[in-house]
Order: C-alpha cells, then sequence, then structure tokens
C-alpha cells in the first residue's frame, strides 16, 4: 500500500477508534497505584440470576496489565491503520472490525464469571475471522479466515466443556472465587477433564504445536491486525488463560509436563522455522509462535523465578513485536516488498524507522540494556528453577534465544544496514502516524530496560501475585545480576546467535530442504478438510435417499432401538396393576380407535386412509374430553379436521396406492407394535409410580400472583413459555407465507 502520495486520513473512522483506544487506556492507567498497592477491584451485574451468571469485573495485576498492553498498542496501532489504510474504499469496516476486536479482549481479560469470559472468548474468535479475512476477495484471506475460525472454535467449544465441569466442581463460575477455594479442582476427580479441555481452548487460541499452522496463515490480514494480533491481543488470549487458571490446575506433575513439553517443542520449532523464511512478516509470525511457547512453559512452573520471569516477558514481547511487525508494515509500503533478499540499505531513506526497528530488535535479541535482555535472564533463571529437567528446559531457551538473535539481524539489521545489495531508490520515510507506534514502543523497551523498578512495581509484581498470591514473592528485576550462570547462558546466546546470523544462507537452504521434502501440517489441514467434505458427501448419499419411507423407517426404528435398550437397563420389571375400571365410553373409544387404524391399514385408497387417521385422531380428541381437557380436544378435532380436507384435496390428483411387498409388511408391523409395546410400557411405569409435582405446584401456585391468569395451561404457553409460543407462531406464519408463495408461483409452462 503506497502511504507516498497525500491522502485525507483525518476522518471519523480513523480517529474514533484511536480515541476509543485512548481512553480506555487512560482509565486503566488511572488505576495502577491501586493495583500496584496490592489490592484488587470487583464489580458485579447480575445477568441470569437464576442460573447464578452475573457480568463480573475483576481487576488484580493480570489483567490489568493485559488492559493496558490492549489498550495502549491497540491506540498506537489504530492511528497507524488510519494512515495505513487512508482511502481505502473498506476502511470504516476496517475500524469497526479492529475496535470491536480490541472491546472483545478487554471483556475476556477482565471477565471474572466464567461463562461471560467464554462469550467475550468467542467474540475474538468470529472478530479475528472478519480481520483476517478483510480482503475477501484473494482466496487466500478466506482460506486463512477460515482456518482460524475452525481451528480456535473448536478450542472454543472444548473450553465451555471444562469451564461448565469448573462450574459443576466447585459451585461457582466466578474465576476470583475459585481461586481462593484451595485444591478444589485439583483434588477433584473431574480434575484431568477440566485441563484436558481447558489447555485444549488454550492451546488452539495461543497455537501451540500442532495447533499452530493457523496463525503463520493469519499474515494474510493486514499489517496492524498482524501487529495487533500478534502482540497483545487474541494469541495471548490463551496465555491469559494459562495464567488465570493457575491458581487452581496448576502444582501436579500433569500440568507441569504438559505445558512444559507443549511450550519447548512449540518455542524450538517455531525458532527454526522463523530462519527458514524471508518473508520478514512470516518470520515475525513464527517468532511470535516462539514467545508464546515460552510463556506456555514458563506458566507450567510455579516457582518465583518462572512467573515473573513469564510476567517480564509478557511485556517484552508485546513491545518489540507490535514495534517491528509495524516497521515491516512501513517497509511493505514504502518499498512495495518485504523480501528479506530484496532489502538493502535503507537506514538513510528510513533513518527514523531504522532506529525504531534497531532499539526494538535490540530488545528482542535480548540485549543490554533494554527490557528484553531482562526477560532473556529471567527465562535462564525461571528454567535453571525448573527442579524437574532442567537441562532440558534450559536448553530449549537457549536454542530459541540464539535464534531470536538471528532473526532480528535479518528483520532490522539486513534492510537498513547492510550493503550487500543496492537500496530500493526513491524510498521516503512513512508519515508521522506510521511512526508513533514502532517509535513509542521501542523507546518503552529501552526505558523499562533502564529503569526496571517502574515496570515492576507497576505491572510485573501485581501480575506475579495474581497467578502466584503470596506463597513466592516476585524476584527482582534487575539489569545487572552478578556474574551468575544465566548471565554466562546469555554469553552463549550470543554467540551461537551471531553464528547462525553468519550462516543464514547455508542454513534456510537445509531448512527450505528439509521441510519441503517433510509432512507440512497446513497440508494436511487441507486433507482433513477435503476428507470431511467427502465423507459428509458419502453420508449424505447413504442416509438421503430421496424416499419418505427409508426416512421413516430410519426415525422410528432409531426410536424403537433407543427406548428399548433404555428400559432394558433401567427396567425394574413391569409393575403390578390391578384390574382397571373400564367405562363402557372407554370401550367405544377404543373401538373407534381400533377400526380407524385397521381401515387405514387395509385400504388402497389415499383417501380412505387419511379419513381413518382422522377417525384415530377424533377417538384421541374424545379421550380428553372423557378426561376433562376440552381444549386440547377442541385443538385436537381442528388439527385433525384440516389435516383430513387438505390432504383430500391434494390427493385426488395421486394415484391409488400399490400394495406392499410382504417384507415390507412385517418390517412395518414389526417397527410399529414393538413401538407401541415399549410406548405401553413406559406410561404403566409412569403412571404407577410416584409423580413429582414440583412443576405442578409451581404453576398453581404461580399464575394467578405473578401473570394475573386462573387458566394455567394459558399462562404457560403466554406468560412461563411466551419465548417458546412465540417461535411456535413464528413457523407456522413463515409456513404460511411460504404456502401463499407456492400458491401463487404461475407453472413454467405460463411463463
Amino acid at each position: 500500500m503506497d502511504t507516498s502520495t497525500p491522502t485525507r486520513w483525518i476522518t471519523p473512522a480513523g480517529l474514533i477508534p484511536v480515541a476509543i483506544a485512548g481512553g480506555l487506556f487512560i482509565w486503566f492507567a488511572q488505576m495502577i497505584p491501586v493495583i500496584g498497592g496490592g489490592d484488587t477491584l470487583r464489580y458485579v451485574w447480575e445477568w441470569v440470576p437464576s442460573l447464578g451468571v452475573n457480568v463480573s469485573i475483576y481487576i488484580d495485576g493480570l489483567s490489568l496489565t493485559f488492559a493496558l498492553l490492549i489498550t495502549g498498542i491497540g491506540a498506537l496501532v489504530m492511528l497507524y491503520s488510519a494512515r495505513y489504510l487512508a482511502g481505502h474504499v473498506h476502511q470504516a469496516r476496517f475500524s469497526l472490525y479492529l475496535t470491536s476486536f480490541m472491546l472483545a479482549m478487554i471483556g475476556l481479560v477482565i471477565s471474572d464469571n466464567l461463562l461471560a469470559l467464554f462469550v467475550f472468548w468467542e467474540l475474538t474468535t468470529i472478530t479475528s475471522y472478519l480481520l483476517i479475512g478483510f480482503s475477501h476477495d484473494t482466496a487466500k484471506a478466506r482460506r486463512s479466515a477460515l482456518q482460524a475460525l475452525m481451528m480456535t472454535g473448536v478450542g472454543g467449544l472444548a473450553l465451555l466443556a471444562g469451564i461448565i465441569l469448573i462450574g459443576t466442581t466447585a459451585g461457582t463460575f466466578e474465576m476470583s472465587e475459585i481461586n481462593a477455594m484451595d485444591g478444589v479442582l485439583k483434588d477433584s476427580v473431574m480434575y484431568l477433564p477440566i485441563v484436558l479441555l481447558v489447555l485444549a481452548g488454550a492451546f488452539t487460541k495461543s497455537a501451540q504445536m500442532p495447533f499452530h499452522f493457523w496463525l503463520p496463515n493469519a499474515m494474510a490480514a493486514p499489517t496492524p491486525v498482524s501487529a495487533y494480533l500478534h502482540s497483545a491481543t487474541m494469541v495471548k488470549a490463551g496465555v491469559y488463560l494459562m495464567a488465570r487458571t493457575h491458581p487452581s490446575l496448576a502444582g501436579t506433575d500433569f500440568w507441569l509436563w504438559t505445558l512444559t513439553i507443549f511450550g519447548a517443542v512449540t518455542m524450538v520449532f517455531a525458532s527454526i522455522m522463523a530462519l527458514r523464511q524471508t518473508d520478514l512478516k512470516l518470520a515475525l509470525a513464527y517468532t511470535t509462535l516462539m514467545a508464546l511457547g515460552a510463556l506456555t512453559l514458563l506458566l507450567g512452573n510455579e516457582s518465583g523465578y518462572t512467573i515473573t520471569a513469564a510476567a517480564t516477558f509478557l511485556v517484552v514481547h508485546s513491545l518489540y513485536k507490535a514495534a517491528l511487525f509495524l516497521v515491516v508494515g512501513i517497509l511493505d509500503a514504502q518499498t512495495g516488498t518485504r523480501d528479506a533478499n530484496s532489502l538493502f540499505g535503507l537506514a538513510r531513506a528510513l533513518p527514523i524507522t531504522a532506529t525504531a526497528a534497531a532499539i526494538a530488535a535490540f530488545s528482542m535479541a535480548g540485549f543490554p540494556p533494554f527490557l528484553g535482555f531482562i526477560g532473556k535472564e529471567l527465562k535462564y533463571a525461571g528454567a535453571i528453577a525448573v527442579a524437574s529437567e532442567p537441562i532440558f528446559v534450559a536448553g530449549a531457551v537457549l536454542i530459541s534465544s540464539a535464534l531470536m538473535v538471528a532473526i532480528a539481524g535479518i528483520v532490522s539489521f539486513r534492510p537498513f544496514w547492510s550493503k550487500s545489495g543496492t537500496p530500493i531508490p526513491n524510498v521516503k520515510e512513512a508519515p508521522w502516524p506510521m511512526l508513533v507506534g514502532p517509535v513509542v514502543l521501542a523507546i518503552l523497551g529501552a526505558f523499562f530496560g533502564i529503569f526496571p523498578e517502574t515496570l515492576a512495581t507497576t505491572l510485573v509484581n501485581p501480575t506475579v501475585a495474581a497467578i502466584i498470591g503470596n506463597a513466592e514473592p516476585a524476584k527482582e528485576l534487575k539489569l545487572w545480576a552478578g556474574v551468575n550462570l544465566p548471565l554466562f547462558l546469555s554469553i552463549a546466546t550470543f554467540v551461537l546467535g551471531f553464528t547462525i546470523y553468519y550462516y543464514k544462507q547455508k542454513l534456510r537452504g537445509i531448512l527450505i530442504g528439509m521441510t519441503t521434502r517433510g509432512p507440512s501440517f497446513d497440508n494436511g489441514w487441507d486433507k482433513l478438510m477435503a476428507g470431511i467434505a467427502s465423507g459428509s458427501k458419502a453420508l449424505t448419499r447413504t442416509i438421503q435417499t430421496g424416499v419418505l419411507y427409508h426416512y421413516m423407517i430410519v426415525t422410528f426404528g432409531t426410536a424403537l432401538a433407543v427406548l428399548a435398550v433404555t428400559l432394558w437397563f433401567r427396567s425394574t420389571g413391569i409393575p403390578a396393576m390391578g384390574v382397571p375400571q373400564v367405562e363402557l365410553w372407554d370401550w367405544l373409544v377404543f373401538l373407534l380407535v381400533l377400526l380407524g387404524a385397521v381401515l387405514t391399514l387395509i385400504t388402497n385408497s389415499r383417501i380412505t386412509a387419511i379419513a381413518g387417521l382422522g377417525v384415530v385422531g377424533i377417538g384421541m380428541a374424545m379421550i380428553f374430553i372423557l378426561y376433562s381437557a376440552p381444549d386440547v380436544a377442541i385443538t385436537q378435532l381442528l388439527v385433525e379436521t384440516l389435516v383430513v380436507v387438505l390432504f383430500a384435496a391434494a390427493a385426488l390428483k395421486l394415484p391409488h396406492l400399490t400394495p406392499e411387498p410382504l417384507s415390507r409388511r412385517w418390517l412395518d408391523a414389526l417397527i410399529a407394535i414393538g413401538l407401541g409395546v415399549v410406548t405401553t410400557v413406559i406410561l404403566l411405569k409412569v403412571t404407577t409410580g410416584p409423580i413429582d409435582r414440583e412443576l405442578t405446584t409451581f404453576f398453581e401456585t404461580s399464575s394467578w400472583p405473578e401473570a394475573f391468569g386462573q387458566n394455567i395451561v394459558n399462562v404457560i404457553l403466554v406468560d412461563f413459555r411466551a419465548l417458546d409460543t412465540f417461535g411456535e407462531i413464528a413457523v407456522v406464519l413463515i409456513a404460511a407465507i411460504s404456502i401463499f408463495a407456492l400458491l401463487k408461483a404461475k407453472p413454467e409452462e405460463e411463463k
């Protein structure tokens, strides 16, 4: 996108999102003294009191850190977008999507009620789908958006199941209350299913192996979306979920090893794949996977070092990643490419961009005196503190951190300072709205590195307290921690990183060869989707034969099987009954129903058959009359009469019924008799057992005081089940409109 030509960008679509994000950032920033002092804030509004569902806001160090990152980076990204997309025909739509995405993320991180959290969780899924597929005229964007939607959507369903289990186990959906219940989930027999379901939601959202492939494909979205999505929002939602549930679910071997293994594998794999890329935006996407793996690994432990490292690295990554994505967007906009092999020596043409990129890259690589150095040192200290496997964890951190040094050089040094190629001519510095974001974020990374106590007291320490409580205090953030093992590991990181950068072309060639020949998760996704589509077609051909008789046999046969099996396993025998008192009217009604049924079975005339069924319906109406339900009887009579008349009018043009084969009649008789017997046994068991009158008593005592109605049936239909009745009326109305439209349609020969 060319931003060199003057374009009017000060528009409501461009500035309103900036104002919303900025205002929310200021509002959250005012809470820093309260939260930094060790307090929390909680606000509750009843939503569905009967189900115990509240709209509850809970703000502690963890939620406030996320909220500040979401709104602060959001304001800078939206200012960037206002100029980046200036003049785009769908700029207003983009602003709406991005603002909705931000609000959904804010709702997610400040919700205390897990059901409300899930609602916002799904809203982030939907809005990210719209953002990734913003350039919907391209097949790549559509495919990437659908892939992200389905991948995170399936994880969301797993999370919902986990939330329901948590609520039923703990007796509440308020996460602050659950975390205060010591061991309520870990001591439960449902602990393992809960952890599996919650982690399924977190891993798909935060793109852990093997659910990682959707995130690099999300680069089909415009660059501002990538900067926002990868730095502080959607992909961090899974990390937030693991951190929020950490007090209740962590502390077991299963939690430790699951997060450690998945995080370490994701971290190393993503770092290697980042080195393979020549597209700078795609390389940064894989480094995001690396960061998410590191955060997952760190959250698997409970030590003060690992949690402090996670809280610090959360901020470190958000700052440098958003800055570098915005820098890549500037390169793409000003040069027309983001290919690392085509960008050289642009520092003179883009001095401000080059400076911001260098500072952010130094933080990414972990050089002092930047915040990234402190974060890296804490990661090493946290890895060593993992008592079970410190060598495995520290080794994974070392490999990934060294690769980050090399990637930082590829993203920031080569495009701006390398003289190994010819610079692209006529390149101009980006407009100031696009420079504010990377410059501010880069400066913050340097400022917090030089004055780490500022970040520690305001955000990191409260975040650590929110995750592990006061069991172990947060470790001190300082630029110089003395000569220790983490320092030697940092030196090894730089040496190994420079070596990888020097041999990057050879290593990239090797990686391209290996990954080209090996299996691809992305291709596997396509094969899975193709398999689901072909399987659906085969299933449809099997069960959707177009023959009504087949559908009826399957429907009633399935009903018979389910009822019979349930009755067999839960049966205590047919209840003993005395000889019932049968009146003459009962016998007459029985005889009428029997004659109607026999007539329907033996006739070859459709009209006679429907008349026989009408007789059966009239017999049922008479039963309602005998047992004092005249309103139901009238409804039954009207329906039966209407059905007979309408069918008779249509049946005049239909041929006579042909006799069915004997084998089919036997099958029909077997299903019919079986259903009749099973239904009779069920009714006998129901009518002879004790009747639960709880609902009856409720409606009897509530109809007049609450609904001001004396006819209980009418009150149930109109008041207590008003929405259900409204839906039924809507269905009837839609059916009537459809019938009217069909009747008004002209035959083909008249057109």
